[in-house]
């Protein structure tokens, strides 16, 4: 089986959950002796597929970049390029049996040649929370509708998420989506050192308006207060804007609501360090995170909303997206009982060996098989 497989995501993503998934699982796939992947590029800022061994081999063009790089010239628009003229060559040829997006744009639909092609619906937020997404640079909704349309075969990370494409498309075929879930990629590194505070709440990720940062904030707000010790730490996101500032300014908080970066192999100690973990997000097809904090010996505090229930299951401490009291309740629960924190952690760190990347690889080969004959 030959794969040819779409760079779109690796070209918007440096980190996210969508290009891990791809990087993850094709990893595997590759060192299949009767799986051939071609991935049609040469160098990538993507964080996950630059540790493959998915790319491209070119010496040559990457000792370009590397002097480009060095004189600080970037090489972001000329890598691209390069990328696109090398998918155009396999489109040319032909001589693939299967073509994997790895995000929405059609684009290809006029150069496959009729070949099948598996799509990967990750959530349906963009339909269900459009006053999110009134400028979306990538017309996820449009886009998205026409593949999930013509695709052979369709995967859904989640129960909740198959569930939500027959909401909006109750035409499809409920057998053309298998659901397979992520597995689990954070491992804790000993001899990494991270500068951590030594008491905090632990936030991963954008703070987007779905993901209700600022309700958590508001929700927090009198134990930090109550608290001068306890840190609310936003791992990861982007460094707060202006506007972000002023506003916790304006609460007095700005030496307790901390942002912070991390490279790839620091975030386990940010999980593993934290007292508790709270992803109070209206809405995740899947929520990578939620792996990530059971995996590391994080105890969840998290929403009832879209997967969250199906994938944390028993090891999920739940709240009402509605009430800050009773998040922060829940919250002041778990620092006040250590003995209840282990429990959780305890759960999470079973509940997390449902997740295998392995497992996930060998169900997306079935899929794909499926797609070809």
């Amino acid at each position: 089986m030959k794969i040819l497989l779409d760079p779109q995501i690796f070209n918007q993503q440096t980190y996210g959950g969508i290009s891990r998934y791809y990087s993850e699982v094709f990893s595997i796939l590759s060192k299949k002796k009767d799986v051939k992947i071609i991935l049609p590029i040469y160098k990538s800022d993507n964080a996950y597929i630059s540790k493959t061994q998915l790319l491209v081999e070119n010496r040559l063009l990457n000792s370009l970049y590397s002097i480009l790089s060095a004189v600080k010239i970037s090489t972001r628009s000329l890598r691209k390029k390069k990328s696109d003229k090398l998918l155009d060559k396999f489109f040319e040829e032909n001589s693939y049996d299967l073509f994997v997006p790895t995000y929405y744009n059609p684009y290809f639909l006029n150069k496959i040649n009729g070949k099948p092609f598996v799509l990967t619906v990750y959530d349906m937020i963009h339909e269900l929370m459009p006053q999110y997404f009134e400028n979306d640079p990538y017309n996820v909704v449009e886009f998205k509708s026409i593949l999930i349309k013509k695709a052979s075969k369709i995967i859904a990370v989640s129960n909740n998420t198959k569930k939500d494409i027959l909401k909006f498309y109750p035409q499809i075929d409920p057998d053309k989506i298998e659901v397979i879930y992520h597995g689990s990629s954070i491992k804790i590194e000993p001899n990494v050192k991270v500068d951590l505070p030594p008491n905090y709440i632990l936030y991963v990720g954008s703070r987007a308006d779905y993901k209700n940062f600022k309700f958590l904030v508001k929700a927090i707000t009198p134990l930090l207060k109550a608290n001068p010790n306890l840190k609310l730490l936003a791992a990861g996101g982007g460094k707060f804007d202006d506007d972000e500032m002023k506003w916790i300014k304006s609460l007095c908080l700005e030496n307790q609501i901390v942002q912070k970066s991390f490279k790839e192999n620091e975030l386990g100690h940010f999980y593993q360090n934290a007292e508790l973990f709270v992803f109070p997000s209206l809405y995740e097809g899947f929520g990578i995170p939620v792996l990530e904090a059971m995996a590391s010996g994080c105890p969840i505090i998290l929403t009832k909303h879209g997967s969250f229930p199906e994938i944390a299951g028993e090891a999920g401490i739940y709240f009402d997206s509605n009430s800050e009291e009773d998040l922060r309740d829940k919250i002041q629960m778990l620092l006040n009982d250590k003995k209840l924190k282990a429990k959780f952690a305890k759960k999470g760190l079973e509940q997390v060996k449902k997740y295998n990347w392995n497992d996930a690889a060998e169900k997306c080969l079935k899929v794909y098989q499926e797609a070809i004959s």
